[in-house]
């Protein structure tokens, strides 16, 4: 199985548990490892063939900028089964961290592995 990753994807929401939290907008910084088979892409050099990356964030992007949950890790959830459902990936790791979150730290967050990994 090959990765296919997209790496500090930042982008602004309304997350977190407090009343006060739902009136701000944070951010969020997500990296994404996905389990896909590059070779048909390789061999044809064609977008059509692979994992489009791009294609994915714009995806992420709307669940996150369109986000009416209070948690991290429910957000990453959301997040990981709508990239297993829409796109041909049957593993990925999601790391999804919220930035300036937690005091003297620079982001709390979740990493949560889903589906098969050969």
């Amino acid at each position: 199985m090959d990765i296919v990753y997209i790496r500090d994807l930042r982008i602004e929401t309304t997350i977190g548990i407090y009343a006060w939290e739902q009136q701000i907008r944070h951010l969020v910084r997500l990296d994404l490892e996905m389990g896909t088979d590059i070779r048909p892409g390789a061999e044809s050099d064609s977008i059509d063939d692979v994992l489009n990356y791009k294609a994915v964030s714009k995806r992420i992007i709307d669940i996150v900028e369109n986000n009416d949950l209070a948690l991290v890790e429910a957000l990453a959830e959301r997040i990981a089964r709508t990239i297993m459902d829409e796109f041909p990936v049957p593993w990925l790791r999601l790391t999804l961290g919220k930035v300036g979150a937690g005091r003297g730290s620079r982001e709390v967050g979740v990493t949560i592995e889903r589906g098969k990994r050969d």
